[in-house]
């Protein structure tokens, strides 16, 4: 039992040696020690400020980021309408102008084909008229061929003239 029950002496001695120590770790040693001990907590106090800082920041960022994002999608957007738009104006206008076009050139066709008609129907009476002439001459040459036949066809003439 004489080692659990520790004698008076190396009691004290030992309290005295442990309360030197004390006091000279709290003298030169404590102070530095709470002194880095509080710098730490202040540094790691900032980081997380800083951290906290930097997240708010990027939060930031993305919200604008994706603002822009969809700004840009819809003006993306925007511009493939109009230009959609543009190119369904061109394609109706294109066709519209050779729509006209064409119908300028049916109508054209359609007034030189009357033309030509009207020319082919006037040549055609023209001739029609040349030959009727010239049977008529024919057959009058060989019906008045004597002097007789000359003078019987002139009192014809003149009995119509009075019948008429």
């Amino acid at each position: 039992m004489d080692l659990l029950s520790p004698e008076l002496g190396l009691f004290v001695w030992t309290l005295v040696a442990f309360l030197i120590v004390f006091f000279i770790l709290r003298k030169a040693a404590w102070k530095p020690i709470l002194k880095s001990l509080g710098d730490r907590e202040k540094g790691i106090a900032d980081s997380i400020a800083q951290a906290d800082r930097v997240r708010k920041e990027m939060t930031a960022l993305q919200s604008q980021n994706e603002t822009l994002l969809a700004q840009a999608r819809e003006e993306r957007q925007t511009m493939l309408r109009e230009a959609k738009e543009a190119g369904d104006k061109m394609v109706a206008e294109a066709k519209e102008r050779a729509r006209q076009e064409g119908d300028k050139m049916i109508s054209d066709a359609r007034v030189q084909i009357e033309q030509q008609k009207m020319a082919a129907l006037t040549d055609v009476k023209n001739q029609i008229g040349i030959l009727a002439v010239e049977v008529a001459e024919k057959v009058l040459r060989k019906n008045l061929a004597s002097d007789a036949a000359q003078t019987d066809y002139a009192r014809q003439l003149v009995d119509n003239v009075k019948l008429n």
